[in-house]
Protein backbone atom coordinates (compact mmCIF):
# COMPACT_ATOMS: atom_id res chain seq x y z
CA UNK A 1 0.00 0.00 0.00
CA UNK A 2 2.93 2.24 -0.79
CA UNK A 3 0.75 4.37 -3.30
CA UNK A 4 -2.13 4.87 -1.02
CA UNK A 5 0.59 6.21 1.54
CA UNK A 6 2.63 8.63 -0.93
CA UNK A 7 -1.57 9.73 -2.50
CA UNK A 8 -1.95 11.23 1.60
CA UNK A 9 0.67 14.04 0.64
CA UNK A 10 0.03 14.95 -2.37
CA UNK A 11 -3.25 15.31 -2.27
CA UNK A 12 -2.57 17.89 0.68
CA UNK A 13 -0.83 19.61 -1.39
CA UNK A 14 -4.32 20.52 -3.33
CA UNK A 15 -6.17 20.34 -0.50
CA UNK A 16 -4.57 22.67 1.65
CA UNK A 17 -4.47 26.09 -0.07
CA UNK A 18 -8.43 26.07 0.43
CA UNK A 19 -8.23 26.34 4.24
CA UNK A 20 -6.88 29.16 6.67
CA UNK A 21 -3.29 29.31 7.78
CA UNK A 22 -3.78 27.16 10.84
CA UNK A 23 -6.34 24.69 9.25
CA UNK A 24 -3.59 24.48 6.43
CA UNK A 25 -0.71 24.18 8.51
CA UNK A 26 -2.41 21.66 10.64
CA UNK A 27 -3.56 19.69 7.17
CA UNK A 28 0.29 20.19 5.53
CA UNK A 29 2.14 18.73 8.92
CA UNK A 30 -0.91 15.44 9.37
CA UNK A 31 -0.45 14.77 5.75
CA UNK A 32 3.63 13.98 6.09
CA UNK A 33 2.58 12.20 9.61
CA UNK A 34 0.55 9.56 7.63
CA UNK A 35 3.43 8.17 5.39
CA UNK A 36 5.86 8.25 8.08
CA UNK A 37 3.34 5.74 10.07
CA UNK A 38 4.51 3.67 6.76
CA UNK A 39 8.15 4.33 6.86
CA UNK A 40 8.27 2.86 10.53
CA UNK A 41 6.61 -0.25 9.79
CA UNK A 42 8.54 -0.94 6.66
CA UNK A 43 11.88 -0.38 8.82
CA UNK A 44 10.62 -3.12 11.25
CA UNK A 45 8.80 -5.40 8.52
CA UNK A 46 11.96 -6.23 7.39
CA UNK A 47 10.92 -6.47 3.90
CA UNK A 48 11.10 -5.03 0.34
CA UNK A 49 7.23 -4.42 -1.26
CA UNK A 50 7.24 -3.54 -5.46
CA UNK A 51 4.27 -1.48 -6.74
CA UNK A 52 4.22 -1.38 -10.37
CA UNK A 53 2.84 1.93 -11.61
CA UNK A 54 2.85 1.84 -15.47
CA UNK A 55 5.07 0.02 -18.32
CA UNK A 56 6.32 2.46 -20.80
CA UNK A 57 8.46 1.72 -24.34
CA UNK A 58 11.94 1.04 -23.85
CA UNK A 59 14.65 2.54 -22.86
CA UNK A 60 12.29 3.77 -19.86
CA UNK A 61 11.25 0.90 -18.30
CA UNK A 62 8.97 0.18 -16.01
CA UNK A 63 7.89 3.00 -13.55
CA UNK A 64 7.40 1.53 -10.14
CA UNK A 65 7.20 2.22 -6.25
CA UNK A 66 10.13 0.53 -4.11
CA UNK A 67 9.92 0.49 -0.56
CA UNK A 68 13.07 -1.48 0.85
CA UNK A 69 14.93 -0.11 3.81
CA UNK A 70 16.93 2.33 2.00
CA UNK A 71 13.32 4.50 0.84
CA UNK A 72 12.21 3.85 4.71
CA UNK A 73 15.23 5.15 6.32
CA UNK A 74 15.35 8.27 3.61
CA UNK A 75 11.49 8.65 4.14
CA UNK A 76 11.50 8.49 7.57
CA UNK A 77 13.72 11.47 7.52
CA UNK A 78 12.05 13.37 5.40
CA UNK A 79 8.32 12.59 6.78
CA UNK A 80 8.88 14.05 10.39
CA UNK A 81 11.29 16.90 9.40
CA UNK A 82 8.96 17.62 6.74
CA UNK A 83 5.62 17.93 9.31
CA UNK A 84 7.95 19.75 11.81
CA UNK A 85 8.94 22.36 9.86
CA UNK A 86 5.28 22.72 8.32
CA UNK A 87 4.41 23.32 12.02
CA UNK A 88 6.76 25.92 12.15
CA UNK A 89 6.36 27.85 9.04
CA UNK A 90 3.07 29.39 10.14
CA UNK A 91 4.81 31.60 12.56
CA UNK A 92 7.73 32.20 11.01
CA UNK A 93 5.63 32.92 7.34
CA UNK A 94 3.10 35.43 9.06
CA UNK A 95 6.49 37.38 10.32
CA UNK A 96 7.75 37.60 6.89
CA UNK A 97 4.56 38.08 5.28
CA UNK A 98 4.01 40.90 7.67
CA UNK A 99 7.69 42.53 6.47
CA UNK A 100 6.75 42.05 3.10
CA UNK A 101 3.56 43.76 3.15
CA UNK A 102 2.21 40.95 1.59
CA UNK A 103 -1.63 39.82 2.57
CA UNK A 104 -1.04 37.41 5.12
CA UNK A 105 -3.94 34.73 3.86
CA UNK A 106 -3.49 34.99 0.13
CA UNK A 107 -0.18 35.10 0.48
CA UNK A 108 0.06 31.71 2.66
CA UNK A 109 -1.83 29.97 0.34
CA UNK A 110 0.58 30.03 -2.39
CA UNK A 111 3.06 29.21 0.38
CA UNK A 112 1.79 25.95 1.75
CA UNK A 113 1.01 24.92 -1.92
CA UNK A 114 4.87 25.46 -3.33
CA UNK A 115 6.30 23.92 0.25
CA UNK A 116 4.11 20.70 0.20
CA UNK A 117 4.82 20.36 -3.37
CA UNK A 118 8.37 20.27 -1.97
CA UNK A 119 8.50 18.44 0.39
CA UNK A 120 6.23 16.11 -1.22
CA UNK A 121 8.48 15.41 -4.28
CA UNK A 122 11.55 14.42 -2.35
CA UNK A 123 9.02 11.64 -0.21
CA UNK A 124 8.27 10.38 -3.53
CA UNK A 125 11.79 10.70 -5.44
CA UNK A 126 12.86 7.94 -2.26
CA UNK A 127 10.60 5.57 -3.39
CA UNK A 128 11.01 5.47 -7.21
CA UNK A 129 12.15 2.89 -8.43
CA UNK A 130 13.14 3.54 -12.19
CA UNK A 131 15.51 6.38 -12.50
CA UNK A 132 13.47 9.13 -15.37
CA UNK A 133 10.84 8.69 -12.12
CA UNK A 134 13.01 9.62 -9.88
CA UNK A 135 14.29 12.64 -11.98
CA UNK A 136 11.14 14.00 -12.45
CA UNK A 137 10.65 14.33 -9.01
CA UNK A 138 14.03 15.75 -8.36
CA UNK A 139 12.67 18.42 -10.84
CA UNK A 140 9.85 19.05 -9.26
CA UNK A 141 11.46 19.91 -6.26
CA UNK A 142 13.70 22.29 -7.87
CA UNK A 143 11.37 24.14 -9.60
CA UNK A 144 9.31 24.57 -6.02
CA UNK A 145 11.77 25.08 -4.15
CA UNK A 146 13.35 28.07 -7.02
CA UNK A 147 9.79 29.51 -6.50
CA UNK A 148 10.04 29.74 -3.04
CA UNK A 149 12.84 31.87 -2.87
CA UNK A 150 12.64 33.92 -5.83
CA UNK A 151 9.05 35.03 -4.00
CA UNK A 152 9.75 35.02 0.03
CA UNK A 153 13.58 35.04 -0.07
CA UNK A 154 15.69 38.04 1.48
CA UNK A 155 18.47 39.98 -0.06
CA UNK A 156 18.63 39.81 -3.66
CA UNK A 157 16.17 37.20 -3.75
CA UNK A 158 15.84 36.74 -7.57
CA UNK A 159 19.61 36.93 -8.29
CA UNK A 160 20.52 34.12 -5.55
CA UNK A 161 17.00 32.04 -6.89
CA UNK A 162 18.19 31.87 -10.35
CA UNK A 163 21.62 30.96 -9.38
CA UNK A 164 20.63 27.89 -7.16
CA UNK A 165 18.38 26.69 -10.02
CA UNK A 166 20.73 27.21 -12.63
CA UNK A 167 23.53 25.23 -10.69
CA UNK A 168 20.93 22.46 -9.37
CA UNK A 169 19.28 22.27 -13.24
CA UNK A 170 22.82 21.81 -14.36
CA UNK A 171 23.27 18.71 -11.68
CA UNK A 172 19.87 17.37 -12.86
CA UNK A 173 21.03 17.41 -16.55
CA UNK A 174 23.79 15.39 -15.85
CA UNK A 175 22.49 12.65 -14.11
CA UNK A 176 19.38 12.85 -16.91
CA UNK A 177 22.19 12.22 -19.59
CA UNK A 178 24.08 9.69 -17.47
CA UNK A 179 20.22 8.12 -17.00
CA UNK A 180 19.66 8.12 -19.98
CA UNK A 181 23.18 6.13 -21.42
CA UNK A 182 22.33 3.72 -19.04
CA UNK A 183 18.86 2.94 -19.65
CA UNK A 184 19.81 2.69 -24.01
CA UNK A 185 22.96 0.34 -22.20
CA UNK A 186 20.40 -2.05 -20.64
CA UNK A 187 16.95 -1.44 -22.19
CA UNK A 188 15.63 0.10 -18.94
CA UNK A 189 15.79 2.48 -16.37
CA UNK A 190 14.27 0.33 -13.66
CA UNK A 191 16.66 -0.08 -11.39
CA UNK A 192 15.25 -3.76 -11.43
CA UNK A 193 15.84 -4.09 -15.51
CA UNK A 194 19.83 -2.84 -15.00
CA UNK A 195 22.53 -5.20 -14.97
CA UNK A 196 25.20 -2.40 -16.01
CA UNK A 197 26.60 0.98 -15.42
CA UNK A 198 29.56 2.01 -17.96
CA UNK A 199 31.76 4.79 -17.30
CA UNK A 200 30.64 7.77 -19.16
CA UNK A 201 26.94 7.41 -17.13
CA UNK A 202 28.48 6.84 -13.99
CA UNK A 203 30.73 9.74 -14.37
CA UNK A 204 28.23 11.96 -15.22
CA UNK A 205 25.82 10.94 -12.65
CA UNK A 206 28.51 11.26 -10.09
CA UNK A 207 29.56 14.76 -11.19
CA UNK A 208 26.18 15.72 -11.04
CA UNK A 209 25.30 14.71 -7.64
CA UNK A 210 28.36 16.24 -6.49
CA UNK A 211 27.27 19.29 -7.56
CA UNK A 212 23.92 18.78 -5.60
CA UNK A 213 25.75 17.93 -2.55
CA UNK A 214 27.96 19.72 -3.45
CA UNK A 215 31.35 19.35 -2.72
CA UNK A 216 34.17 21.79 -2.70
CA UNK A 217 34.55 23.62 -5.96
CA UNK A 218 30.96 23.13 -6.86
CA UNK A 219 29.67 24.82 -3.54
CA UNK A 220 29.58 27.95 -4.36
CA UNK A 221 25.57 28.41 -4.91
CA UNK A 222 24.73 26.87 -1.86
CA UNK A 223 25.65 29.43 0.95
CA UNK A 224 23.97 32.07 -1.02
CA UNK A 225 20.91 29.76 -1.29
CA UNK A 226 20.45 28.10 2.29
CA UNK A 227 21.12 31.79 4.03
CA UNK A 228 18.79 33.93 1.60
CA UNK A 229 15.62 31.26 1.70
CA UNK A 230 13.00 32.12 3.87
CA UNK A 231 14.06 29.90 6.85
CA UNK A 232 11.38 26.69 6.55
CA UNK A 233 12.47 26.57 3.26
CA UNK A 234 16.48 26.42 4.25
CA UNK A 235 15.31 23.63 6.85
CA UNK A 236 14.64 21.65 3.90
CA UNK A 237 16.48 22.28 1.68
CA UNK A 238 19.92 21.83 3.59
CA UNK A 239 18.69 19.10 5.71
CA UNK A 240 16.73 17.33 2.80
CA UNK A 241 17.49 18.33 -0.49
CA UNK A 242 21.15 18.14 -0.71
CA UNK A 243 21.80 14.87 0.69
CA UNK A 244 19.53 13.28 -2.13
CA UNK A 245 22.42 13.38 -3.69
CA UNK A 246 24.36 10.81 -1.53
CA UNK A 247 20.92 9.23 -1.98
CA UNK A 248 21.47 8.97 -5.81
CA UNK A 249 24.53 8.14 -5.94
CA UNK A 250 23.77 5.33 -3.23
CA UNK A 251 21.81 3.48 -5.57
CA UNK A 252 23.78 3.79 -8.54
CA UNK A 253 26.32 1.96 -5.76
CA UNK A 254 23.82 -0.43 -4.99
CA UNK A 255 22.75 -1.98 -8.75
CA UNK A 256 26.70 -1.36 -9.88
CA UNK A 257 29.70 0.16 -7.68
CA UNK A 258 32.30 -0.74 -10.07
CA UNK A 259 32.83 3.17 -10.37
CA UNK A 260 33.45 3.64 -6.44
CA UNK A 261 35.50 0.99 -6.15
CA UNK A 262 37.74 1.90 -9.07
CA UNK A 263 38.56 5.58 -8.01
CA UNK A 264 38.00 5.51 -4.28
CA UNK A 265 41.36 6.91 -3.31
CA UNK A 266 40.50 10.57 -4.92
CA UNK A 267 36.80 10.31 -4.08
CA UNK A 268 37.72 9.38 -1.07
CA UNK A 269 40.51 12.37 -0.58
CA UNK A 270 38.58 14.74 -2.01
CA UNK A 271 35.63 14.07 0.72
CA UNK A 272 38.22 14.91 3.25
CA UNK A 273 39.04 18.17 1.85
CA UNK A 274 35.96 19.02 1.16
CA UNK A 275 34.69 18.88 4.78
CA UNK A 276 37.52 20.13 6.49
CA UNK A 277 38.01 23.60 4.28
CA UNK A 278 34.08 24.13 4.84
CA UNK A 279 34.93 23.49 8.91
CA UNK A 280 37.07 25.96 8.63
CA UNK A 281 34.91 28.17 6.49
CA UNK A 282 32.10 27.86 9.39
CA UNK A 283 34.67 29.43 11.55
CA UNK A 284 34.97 32.63 9.69
CA UNK A 285 31.65 33.02 9.33
CA UNK A 286 29.01 36.07 10.75
CA UNK A 287 25.74 35.30 9.19
CA UNK A 288 24.24 32.48 11.14
CA UNK A 289 22.67 30.82 8.33
CA UNK A 290 25.32 31.55 5.96
CA UNK A 291 27.72 29.73 8.90
CA UNK A 292 24.87 26.86 8.88
CA UNK A 293 24.91 26.67 4.93
CA UNK A 294 29.08 25.94 5.02
CA UNK A 295 28.24 23.11 7.59
CA UNK A 296 26.18 21.36 4.88
CA UNK A 297 29.00 21.27 2.85
CA UNK A 298 31.30 19.79 5.28
CA UNK A 299 28.34 17.21 6.64
CA UNK A 300 27.85 15.89 2.98
CA UNK A 301 31.83 15.76 2.88
CA UNK A 302 31.33 12.57 5.33
CA UNK A 303 28.66 11.28 2.73
CA UNK A 304 31.71 11.32 0.00
CA UNK A 305 33.90 9.94 2.40
CA UNK A 306 31.29 7.10 3.34
CA UNK A 307 30.86 6.25 0.04
CA UNK A 308 33.91 4.76 -0.58
CA UNK A 309 34.00 2.61 2.40
CA UNK A 310 32.19 -0.83 1.42
CA UNK A 311 29.10 -2.12 3.48
CA UNK A 312 29.79 -0.14 6.41
CA UNK A 313 30.05 3.16 5.04
CA UNK A 314 27.32 2.84 2.51
CA UNK A 315 25.53 2.26 6.43
CA UNK A 316 26.89 5.32 7.30
CA UNK A 317 25.26 7.48 4.04
CA UNK A 318 22.46 6.48 5.31
CA UNK A 319 22.74 6.85 9.04
CA UNK A 320 24.31 10.72 8.05
CA UNK A 321 21.56 11.69 6.04
CA UNK A 322 19.13 10.95 8.89
CA UNK A 323 21.81 12.44 11.37
CA UNK A 324 21.91 15.87 9.20
CA UNK A 325 18.17 16.36 8.28
CA UNK A 326 17.32 16.21 12.34
CA UNK A 327 20.10 18.03 13.36
CA UNK A 328 20.55 21.10 10.37
CA UNK A 329 16.65 21.65 10.37
CA UNK A 330 16.29 22.24 14.27
CA UNK A 331 19.57 24.85 13.32
CA UNK A 332 18.23 26.75 10.87
CA UNK A 333 15.08 26.43 13.20
CA UNK A 334 16.84 28.33 15.77
CA UNK A 335 17.88 30.98 13.05
CA UNK A 336 14.78 31.08 11.87
CA UNK A 337 13.39 31.92 15.27
CA UNK A 338 15.95 34.20 16.70
CA UNK A 339 15.12 36.39 12.91
CA UNK A 340 11.70 36.21 13.78
CA UNK A 341 11.42 37.53 16.89
CA UNK A 342 14.75 40.25 17.11
CA UNK A 343 13.27 41.27 13.37
CA UNK A 344 15.86 40.05 11.30
CA UNK A 345 18.69 39.54 13.30
CA UNK A 346 21.22 37.15 11.96
CA UNK A 347 24.74 39.12 12.08
CA UNK A 348 26.43 37.01 15.40
CA UNK A 349 29.25 39.50 16.01
CA UNK A 350 25.16 41.23 17.78
CA UNK A 351 24.66 38.18 19.44
CA UNK A 352 26.19 36.79 22.45
CA UNK A 353 24.62 35.17 25.61
CA UNK A 354 21.38 34.70 23.43
CA UNK A 355 20.76 31.85 25.87
CA UNK A 356 19.83 34.46 28.39
CA UNK A 357 16.93 35.94 26.26
CA UNK A 358 15.70 32.83 23.93
CA UNK A 359 16.89 29.74 26.58
CA UNK A 360 14.04 27.56 24.48
CA UNK A 361 16.06 28.12 21.45
CA UNK A 362 19.52 27.83 22.61
CA UNK A 363 19.00 24.34 23.92
CA UNK A 364 17.53 23.59 20.75
CA UNK A 365 20.74 24.56 19.17
CA UNK A 366 22.80 22.54 21.36
CA UNK A 367 20.59 19.73 20.66
CA UNK A 368 21.17 20.08 16.47
CA UNK A 369 24.57 20.44 17.13
CA UNK A 370 25.13 17.43 18.73
CA UNK A 371 23.59 15.77 15.79
CA UNK A 372 26.00 17.43 13.86
CA UNK A 373 29.07 16.46 15.85
CA UNK A 374 27.81 12.44 16.68
CA UNK A 375 27.29 13.03 20.41
CA UNK A 376 24.47 11.20 22.26
CA UNK A 377 22.25 11.35 18.90
CA UNK A 378 21.95 8.86 16.08
CA UNK A 379 24.95 10.24 14.56
CA UNK A 380 27.07 8.42 16.88
CA UNK A 381 26.34 5.52 14.65
CA UNK A 382 27.38 7.46 11.40
CA UNK A 383 30.80 8.27 12.84
CA UNK A 384 31.20 4.80 14.03
CA UNK A 385 30.92 3.26 10.76
CA UNK A 386 32.64 5.45 8.63
CA UNK A 387 35.66 4.55 10.99
CA UNK A 388 34.71 1.12 10.82
CA UNK A 389 34.49 1.42 7.30
CA UNK A 390 38.07 2.77 6.82
CA UNK A 391 39.90 0.49 8.69
CA UNK A 392 38.00 -2.58 6.94
CA UNK A 393 38.68 -0.70 3.82
CA UNK A 394 42.14 0.39 4.38
CA UNK A 395 43.92 -1.71 6.85
CA UNK A 396 45.49 0.51 9.91
CA UNK A 397 46.48 2.83 7.76
CA UNK A 398 47.10 6.08 10.05
CA UNK A 399 46.73 9.29 7.61
CA UNK A 400 43.13 7.53 6.32
CA UNK A 401 42.36 6.75 10.36
CA UNK A 402 44.13 9.83 11.20
CA UNK A 403 42.19 12.49 8.35
CA UNK A 404 38.45 10.97 8.96
CA UNK A 405 39.23 11.56 13.07
CA UNK A 406 40.13 15.16 12.38
CA UNK A 407 37.07 16.36 10.26
CA UNK A 408 35.03 14.83 13.15
CA UNK A 409 36.56 16.77 15.94
CA UNK A 410 36.73 19.82 13.33
CA UNK A 411 32.56 19.33 13.19
CA UNK A 412 32.63 19.22 17.07
CA UNK A 413 34.74 21.81 17.21
CA UNK A 414 32.81 24.28 15.32
CA UNK A 415 29.18 23.68 16.83
CA UNK A 416 30.35 24.13 20.56
CA UNK A 417 32.19 27.20 18.72
CA UNK A 418 29.43 28.51 17.29
CA UNK A 419 26.92 27.42 20.35
CA UNK A 420 29.52 29.64 22.66
CA UNK A 421 29.37 32.45 19.84
CA UNK A 422 25.79 33.00 19.75
CA UNK A 423 24.32 31.34 23.01
CA UNK A 424 26.99 32.05 25.38
CA UNK A 425 29.31 34.78 27.05
CA UNK A 426 28.24 38.14 28.14
CA UNK A 427 24.60 38.74 27.11
CA UNK A 428 24.09 41.86 24.07
CA UNK A 429 21.55 44.48 25.02
CA UNK A 430 18.62 42.56 24.45
CA UNK A 431 15.14 42.04 26.18
CA UNK A 432 14.14 38.64 27.08
CA UNK A 433 11.60 37.36 24.27
CA UNK A 434 8.28 35.78 23.96
CA UNK A 435 9.03 32.66 21.56
CA UNK A 436 5.66 31.26 19.72
CA UNK A 437 5.58 27.48 20.71
CA UNK A 438 5.11 27.14 17.25
CA UNK A 439 8.83 28.11 16.92
CA UNK A 440 10.62 25.90 19.84
CA UNK A 441 8.05 22.74 19.61
CA UNK A 442 9.03 21.53 16.53
CA UNK A 443 12.76 21.65 17.00
CA UNK A 444 12.46 19.52 20.42
CA UNK A 445 10.23 16.53 18.93
CA UNK A 446 13.01 16.51 16.32
CA UNK A 447 15.72 16.54 18.97
CA UNK A 448 13.88 13.78 21.19
CA UNK A 449 13.37 11.42 18.21
CA UNK A 450 16.95 11.81 17.54
CA UNK A 451 18.13 10.87 20.43
CA UNK A 452 15.89 7.95 20.90
CA UNK A 453 17.27 6.36 18.21
CA UNK A 454 20.39 5.42 20.10
CA UNK A 455 18.37 3.43 22.56
CA UNK A 456 16.95 0.20 22.62
CA UNK A 457 14.71 -1.18 20.86
CA UNK A 458 14.69 1.98 18.11
CA UNK A 459 18.42 1.85 17.33
CA UNK A 460 18.12 -1.83 16.70
CA UNK A 461 15.16 -1.47 14.51
CA UNK A 462 17.17 1.16 12.35
CA UNK A 463 20.65 -0.18 11.92
CA UNK A 464 19.24 -3.94 11.65
CA UNK A 465 16.61 -2.33 8.60
CA UNK A 466 19.61 -0.43 6.91
CA UNK A 467 22.02 -3.59 7.39
CA UNK A 468 19.57 -5.41 5.94
CA UNK A 469 18.94 -2.99 3.30
CA UNK A 470 22.45 -2.24 2.51
CA UNK A 471 23.70 -6.11 3.29
CA UNK A 472 21.71 -7.64 1.08
CA UNK A 473 22.51 -5.58 -2.14
CA UNK A 474 26.13 -4.52 -2.04
CA UNK A 475 29.30 -7.02 -2.69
Amino acid sequence: MILEFLLVPLIAVFIAPFFRPKAATGISAAAFLVPFVLTVYGLAANRVFEEPLIDIVKPVGTFYLLGDQISFAFGFAICIVSAMVALYSLPYMVHRFEEMSYDIEHEYRRFIFLFNLYATSMLWLVFSGNFILLYIFLEISLLSSFLLIYMYGYGNRRWVATLYFVWTHIAGMLALIGFLITGFDNGSLAFNGIAKIGFAAWLLIFLGMVIKLPGLGPHIWLPWAHAEAPTPVSALLSPLTVGLGAYVILRVYQIDPWFIKEYMVPIFVYGVISSAYAGFAVLKQNDYKRLLAYSTVSQMGYCLIAICLGSYGAMAVVIQYISHAFGKSILFMTAGGIIAVYHGLRDITKMGGMHEQVPTISNAALIGFMNLGGVLTVGMFGEFFILKGVVDTFGFNIPAILSVVFVFILSGFYGFYTLKRIYYGTPKDYKKARVPRLLDTPLYIIGVISILFILPPLAPLLLNAIKLGIGGVIP
